[in-house]
């Protein structure tokens, strides 16, 4: 559904890092059309010096905007980087700011994405040891998290989005030599994609040293990942400075940069913002809106 006047909220998250500074110059070249609303308020700090207030305010904010985007007095939200250590002392008990968002809008199907200007990933597994990603790899959720990665697309401006699934092992596990998993697992899925979702296109299980190539040259518009770093690698060679990362599943989009407070160069005018304008796209850009020329 297309929002007319889009209301894109946005947070400061822990200010005594970059987060002020790259947002203020990403927002001096946010696409026009949108109101660009600040969730919270800025506080009094020393870059690069958090604290306690800097903490707690960045906590506040972020029931600030779950609540908006609950209540959808904002149409998506754009977070900028939290401390989730100093966090974790103020009794968050999150992994990180996507579980913080589907837990407070009551979501329980979501998944974590990242985007860039090339490339577009979702994860099957996200921070577990790498020993322990083939027990935890089902079917289903790689149904669940492609299902989800076709609609955060189409609702970004893709009708019929192109979705590779990349399989586990090196080379495919060579017709079942040294794995079965693209088989016995990412098949299946990929049928039940097929049927369930026969507006988009889905390929594989795709060779998982060549996927990535090709979709980063046009072939592909997004890719399911069954591990973290195997997307993550490619993602940051290729898009590290337009990268973002979003909570897809919500109802209104949750997107932020996918850097962190960066406390050691805050306040020193060298950090790039963009991300945090890339960050600004993706959140306009989900709500539909399209401006006249």
């Amino acid at each position: 559904m297309s929002v007319q006047n889009p209301v894109i909220g946005y947070t400061l998250g822990d200010q005594a890092g970059i987060g002020p500074e790259v947002m203020r110059a990403a927002l001096a070249q946010a696409p026009s059309g949108a109101e660009y609303r600040l969730i919270g308020k800025e506080i009094c700090c020393t870059p690069g010096q958090p604290n306690e207030i800097t903490a707690t305010a960045a906590l506040e904010h972020l029931e600030l905007a779950a609540e908006a985007l609950r209540t959808g007095t904002i149409d998506a939200v754009v977070t900028a980087p939290i401390c989730k250590e100093s966090l974790h002392r103020l009794g968050f008990a999150y992994p990180g700011q996507t579980e913080f968002f589907a837990d407070r809008l009551g979501v329980k199907d979501f998944a974590m994405c990242l985007t860039g200007e090339r490339l577009t990933v979702a994860l099957c597994t996200t921070h577990v040891a790498l020993s322990e990603v083939p027990q935890l790899l089902r079917t289903e959720e790689i149904v669940r998290v492609g299902s989800l990665l076709a609609r955060f697309l189409m609702r970004t401006g893709k009708p019929n989005p192109r979705i590779a699934l990349a399989g586990l092992n090196p080379h495919n596990g060579e017709n079942g030599a040294f794995g079965s998993e693209e088989r016995t697992i990412i098949a299946p899925a990929l049928a039940a994609l097929q049927r369930a979702l026969p507006q988009a296109h889905f390929y594989g299980p795709c060779v998982p040293d060549c996927v990535y190539r090709e979709a980063a040259n046009g072939r592909y518009d997004g890719i399911v990942a069954p591990y973290h770093d195997q997307a993550l690698i490619p993602l940051k060679l290729i898009d590290f400075d337009t990268a973002v990362n979003a909570t897809i599943g919500l109802p209104r989009l949750r997107v932020s940069p996918d850097h962190g407070t960066a406390f050691d160069i805050a306040g020193k005018g060298i950090a790039s913002s963009a991300s945090t304008l890339r960050a600004l796209q993706v959140a306009l850009s989900s709500t539909g809106f399209q401006k006249n020329c």
